[in-house]
């Protein structure tokens, strides 16, 4: 315990030795409860602030939260170590093997000049290793836990790789119209399902207009955010309060906002 209190820096190793101390008897109660299910969604929060520290070009940041998805990943290996079954090395020894794998135009004899080349072998690799024989197979190994957009997204983009998908954009456009009809038609018992529907149709425009649909709705959130803020300020600054208001003059308050944004920039 001494040592690790007052060392001036500490490596990988180090974190290993620290979480296996806190899960031990002598360690922290909260951390030997810890099961992978209990902190799984701790791993997809740490996750996500990395993206936002990497969105805010942030590098002080960048690093803090790398550190707290090390810790995850860690974490999770110690209590595979406890089991008997794996440990951290053996994390890393799978993930090298995988990449020395998977670069055979490095690490081999392959020719591969391009990123597209690159991204061809890596899939061909990926799916001759996963056993993946069919082009379902390869869809199908598309995580479910991936946020409902992205998985949309993975899923279409394999399915072009085999050339089932739209050539250009009209089609999907067409296909986003019809389902919006049907979804407007749609009875109680199948509007969840048309609704889905639209949505993957609305997914397959974004990607083919070369847009990642995650990323688009993310910013759309932030302005839509933004523009509500401005709106309830505005109210504020003419003595009102938005609860108070019918929609009708909400809306009066959301284009004069508009304006605003258009002449100044993003408020």
């Amino acid at each position: 315990m001494v040592n690790f209190i007052h060392k001036d820096c500490y490596d990988v190793q180090d974190l290993v030795q620290i979480v296996k101390l806190l899960r031990s008897e002598d360690g922290c109660p909260w951390d030997r409860e810890q099961t992978h299910q209990s902190i799984r969604q701790n791993f997809i929060e740490e996750t996500y602030e990395v993206c936002e520290a990497i969105d805010n070009s942030d590098v002080a940041l960048l690093r803090e939260e790398l550190g707290d998805v090390l810790l995850q990943v860690v974490f999770h290996a110690q209590m595979e170590d406890e089991r008997g079954n794996f440990n951290l090395q053996a994390v890393a020894d799978e993930v090298c093997k995988k990449l020395i794998v998977r670069h055979p135009h490095v690490f081999g004899d392959v020719t591969a000049d391009t990123t597209s080349q690159v991204l061809a072998n890596w899939d061909e690799i990926k799916r001759k290793t996963k056993g993946q024989k069919t082009n379902t197979d390869a869809m199908d190994s598309v995580a479910r836990s991936l946020p409902a957009l992205m998985r949309a997204e993975k899923i279409q983009s394999k399915a072009r790789k085999c050339g089932f998908d739209w050539e250009d954009a009209t089609g999907a456009e067409d296909k986003v119209m019809e389902e919006i009809r049907e979804l407007k038609e749609a009875d109680d018992a199948h509007r969840m399902e048309e609704a889905g529907d639209f949505l993957f149709a609305a997914v397959n425009l974004v990607r083919l207009h070369g847009i990642n649909p995650e990323l688009a709705l993310s910013r759309a959130s932030d302005k839509f955010l933004r523009r509500f803020g401005a709106m309830e300020k505005l109210a504020t600054e003419k003595g009102l309060k938005l609860e108070a208001l019918i929609l009708s003059e909400m809306d009066k308050l959301w284009e004069e906002v508009k304006r605003l944004e258009g002449v100044g920039g993003e408020l």
